[in-house]
């Protein structure tokens, strides 16, 4: 081996980021390592950057070029790689190996790095909300904690998984506690869906590419520090309590899917989310794999409460169900909460949005096939003109009327020329409660 080892980190705009920084820029062993690249993936338009040198760091003083994963072999052999890093999230374990193999096929070494050599230590209490797979209900139960915790008189900020797809020295931190500093930081649909919620029950929330400095932001305005979760990662920061939640819609995958399970088998608190539309002996299966894996895991077990802001909008009609985008693409789900939404309310529901879909809408659904005849128009959103795409395949849909199943108003960011009503959803526990579990977080902290 050379004296430097050669590395190239395969990711998402995300983790890869954030290992990055921890352990080959700032950690014990980063002397001991070159990286050369990273490769991107999930995300559109994310692989012809450049991880800019003011945040790379001395060692790097041309930044570090981002490549397409399909690459990954071309790079290996131009940089003489010596060791294959991934780095992102929501991964079947056929697709983790997958890219082992290809790295060892090609002659390097395939590394996936853990919390300790990964997660930053904070001065203030943190409680963390991850998943198993998108989509399972993390933001609502995110809700539900910061509301918890203000009725205990304590303040915390969300710090958001990162999804830094602009201009990354801009988004080294970020702060947003107004709808206005998502348009003047020129937020994306994908990150609007994580803090618009947020903002209107009036939390802060944090987020960027650089999350030690991010850290050290919040600390100066907050009591307690909530980790806001990504995809399936597991938390950047040590937390005092982990919750995690799992989806009935999709029993195996919390134990089948990377990093999903590292979640699955760390939670203090497992919650089994989406109980009112769970398929029959679903939970009953989670429970086992529970007990399983995590038998000292508290457990409860909540419905994901749907509101229909205007059920007379949509009722009876003939609609296009527009759903999260992540949560329907790489999160492979079908059955949303706009798709239940509107079977509740009798509606016909349009199943083939992929004809009339425009541009890069319906490149998504030649990536994600499984969307095709599932009647879901995925929210995509990453880039202005994916925003047009969108835009512009709604009002060609022939809907009487449009079902938003995101976590935000739709209509805000796009011009929807169809009636339309919103669905939000809430976390109502059924079985056990997180109220508990917050006092004794509070008092164990803060007597």
């Amino acid at each position: 081996m050379s004296q430097k080892i050669n590395t190239l980190i395969l990711g998402a705009a995300g983790r890869d980021f954030h290992n990055f920084n921890t352990f080959f820029r700032d950690g014990k062993y980063a002397d001991r390592y070159d990286v050369k690249a990273f490769t991107a993936e999930q995300i559109p338009g994310i692989d012809d950057k450049m991880y800019p040198p003011e945040l790379a760091g001395e060692r790097y003083p041309n930044g570090i070029p981002i490549r397409p994963l399909k690459e990954m072999e071309k790079i290996i052999k131009e940089e003489d790689i010596e060791l294959v890093v991934l780095a992102y999230s929501d991964l079947p374990y056929n697709y983790v190996m997958q890219q082992s193999a290809r790295a060892n096929a090609a002659g390097a070494n395939f590394m996936l790095l853990g919390p300790k050599d990964t997660m930053i230590k904070s001065n203030k209490p943190v409680l963390s909300i991850c998943a198993v797979r998108t989509g399972c209900g993390k933001s609502q139960t995110s809700r539900k904690v910061t509301g918890l915790l203000k009725k205990h008189g304590k303040k915390a900020a969300a710090i958001r998984h990162p999804m830094p797809y602009g201009d990354l020295v801009k988004m080294t931190w970020q702060r947003f506690a107004t709808y206005q500093d998502m348009i003047d930081q020129n937020c994306t649909i994908e990150e609007m869906e994580e803090y618009e919620p947020h903002i209107k029950a009036g939390n802060i929330v944090f987020a960027g590419v650089d999350y030690k400095k991010i850290l050290e932001e919040a600390e100066k305005e907050v009591d307690v520090i909530l980790w806001d979760g990504g995809n399936n990662d597991f938390p950047f920061y040590v937390s005092d309590l982990e919750i995690v939640i799992v989806d009935p819609h999709r029993v195996g995958d919390e134990i089948t899917y990377y990093p999903g399970q590292v979640n699955f088998i760390r939670a203090d608190v497992i919650v089994i989310n989406k109980a009112d539309s769970a398929p029959e002996g679903s939970i009953e299966q989670l429970k086992k794999n529970i007990a399983e894996w995590n038998p000292d895991a508290t457990v409860i077990v909540a419905d994901s409460k749907i509101i229909v802001t205007d059920e007379e909008a949509i009722k009876g009609k003939k609609v296009l169900v527009v759903e999260d985008g992540p949560t329907v693409t790489h999160g492979n789900v079908t059955t949303g909460a706009g798709t239940i939404a509107a079977q509740r309310l009798g509606c016909d529901i349009i199943m083939n949005p992929e004809e009339f879909a425009v541009g890069s809408i319906k490149d998504t659904y030649e990536k994600y096939s499984h969307l095709k005849g599932s009647g879901i128009l995925p929210a995509m959103g990453y880039g202005k003109q994916q925003m047009k795409d969108l835009e512009a395949t709604i009002n060609a849909s022939g809907a009487e009327a449009v079902v938003i199943g995101t976590p935000i108003d739709l209509s805000k960011i796009v011009d929807i020329k169809l009636p339309y009503s919103l669905i939000k959803y809430d976390l109502d526990e059924k079985d056990g409660s997180l109220e508990p579990i917050i006092e004794e977080f509070v008092k164990k902290h803060f007597s």
